[in-house]
């Protein structure tokens, strides 16, 4: 490139940065030009949930998608300028109260994609000097709406004089009160009412796509679901966005991914070792004759579950031994476990055919240096190798995990077949999606989704521990959510159909849930 291209090319990203407009003014550009958000993202090479944080507020534009989305916004503005709403004359009064100059013109309260305001760090009100926790657009303090106002001229006093010779009583002079505070909700209250009021929404939302797929198959409950289904991964993908829509951190939709992540072909399978246990207890057998009964259990929504875990959200980092793993920090580890030596127990690391060193997950890390601690003492400390970390959360999902188990709950208790199965397509297919998938294009994590599938196994691995340290035998546990147990389960683990609880495996027809097995030489 020329240096005058380059001048230009500068000089125009700076006209660009000079009229950048608001938040709200970028969503209604796009509206009325009827672009989607996906249409956007293609164009400025960013994923949609990147134009919707843009369009709230929760983030800038940032390079290298800045400079097209502020062409884009350039040229929309140009087609659709804003049209100032004329302001109703009022009407003639004897005596008008002047407004107060600090009060003319007034910022706009900053509001997400459903139009409610956004909360923030809390802060004195710039129009009424009471703390609040929404903003304008420009992220000063600014209660929503008309929850403030400014109080009026006081009205001057009659005069004894005027009230004498009209032959009026004299009214005894009132004496000043002052207002009563404006009560502050504490900002337990205000997650507390905000968790509340997305939930709601989040509920109507899921219930309004049911609705919708049910009377386009005109009572064909098998096309309404094909619809749901196909349909799963955008809809969670805007549920995602929208417990997103007041965080106070920023996340790494597309790191620099290390080599260790990316798999070396579509045929060959990932690197990263979940931990995914196939266990059978060495001293029971389907084929030997006896009469131990064992119950196949089934763990709800197992996946759901493993939302809670310490995700990444930033770019990964590389280090050597053990000097990345830190509480507070997550990703993936080369490590060489220590030897498992209880073979009534499965093993936390899974079935492996090669012994020596594997990258795991966080999570699969965080169980056995659980387990090789004081506290339980079952195995060696794992040697740490190397690691890919960044700083981490555990409650990045939790909101989304809430949210979809709120209406999973709903939906069973309301006996709607219909709803239930698109929630588990949309919390399933999210989780499996937000690798390196043409499914989904807003998101590239794959190591989330490594560390999701290991909490699934690391929470069943849990369960299991649970029913021997009660006295139950684990005659086999496999997969994300299948256990078989000798004894009476119901006295360690709460039956139903709820997230915490188990049920056996097959409900519907108990019988194969539950059979039995003989011993074997041990």
């Amino acid at each position: 490139m020329s240096e005058v291209n380059s001048v230009e090319a500068l000089l125009e990203e700076a006209r660009l940065n000079a009229a950048i407009p608001p938040p709200a003014e970028r969503q209604r550009l796009r509206e009325a030009a009827k672009l989607s958000r996906a249409q956007v993202a293609d164009t400025c090479n960013v994923g949609r949930s990147t134009v919707a944080n843009w369009e709230t507020g929760h983030s800038e534009p940032t390079p290298p998608g800045r400079l097209p989305y502020l062409q884009l916004l350039k040229g929309l503005a140009e087609i659709y300028p804003a049209t100032p709403v004329p302001a109703a004359a009022p009407e003639p009064t004897a005596d008008p109260a002047p407004v107060p100059p600090a009060f003319a013109a007034t910022p706009e309260t900053l509001r997400g994609l459903d139009g409610r305001a956004i909360e923030g760090d809390p802060g004195p009100c710039i129009r009424c000097g009471v703390e609040t926790t929404y903003q304008s657009t420009d992220g000063r303090p600014l209660h929503s709406g008309a929850m403030c106002q400014p109080a009026g001229p006081a009205s001057p006093p009659a005069s004894p004089v005027a009230e004498a010779a009209s032959g009026a009583p004299a009214a005894a002079t009132p004496v000043p009160v002052s207002p009563a505070p404006v009560p502050v909700p504490s900002r337990p209250e205000r997650r507390a009412r905000s968790a509340a009021r997305a939930q709601a929404d989040t509920t109507l939302l899921i219930s309004r796509a049911v609705q919708e797929e049910a009377e386009r198959a005109g009572g064909d409950e098998e096309a309404a679901l094909k619809a749901l289904v196909k349909r799963a991964i955008p809809d969670v993908m805007h549920l995602f966005n929208e417990t997103r829509a007041t965080a106070r951190y920023d996340y790494t939709a597309y790191p620099a991914l290390p080599d260790i992540l990316k798999k070396p072909s579509k045929k060959d399978p990932d690197q990263i070792w979940e931990a995914r246990p196939r266990f059978h207890h060495p001293g029971y057998s389907l084929r030997a004759l006896g009469d131990i009964k064992v119950t196949a259990l089934d763990v709800n929504a197992a996946y759901l579950s493993a939302l809670k875990c310490w995700l990444p959200i930033g770019k990964l980092e590389h280090s050597t031994g053990p000097d990345g793993v830190e509480p507070k920090r997550s990703g993936v580890h080369l490590i060489t476990p220590g030897e498992w030596t209880h073979p009534h127990l499965p093993d936390p690391i899974g079935d492996r055919d090669e012994p020596g060193a594997l990258w795991v997950t966080n999570a699969t890390l965080r169980l056995l240096q659980r387990l090789s601690g004081p506290k339980y003492a079952l195995t060696e400390a794992p040697v740490i190798h190397e690691s890919w970390t960044s700083g981490a959360t555990e409650n990045f999902l939790d909101a989304l995990r809430k949210l979809l188990s709120a209406a999973r709950d709903e939906a069973i208790e309301n006996n709607d077949a219909l709803t239930l199965e698109y929630v588990k397509a949309m919390y399933s297919k999210f989780i499996s999606t937000m690798g390196e998938s043409i499914h989904n294009r807003e998101m590239v994590r794959p190591d989330w989704m490594h560390i999701i599938h290991s909490q699934a196994y690391a929470n069943l691995w849990g369960k299991a521990f649970k029913a021997s340290q009660a006295g139950l035998e684990v005659v086999a546990m496999m997969g994300t959510d299948e256990l078989h147990l000798t004894g009476d389960w119901r006295t360690v683990f709460s039956e139903g159909r709820g997230v915490s609880q188990m049920k056996i495996k097959n409900s519907d027809a108990k019988a194969s849930g539950e059979y039995t097995v003989g011993t074997v030489d041990r």
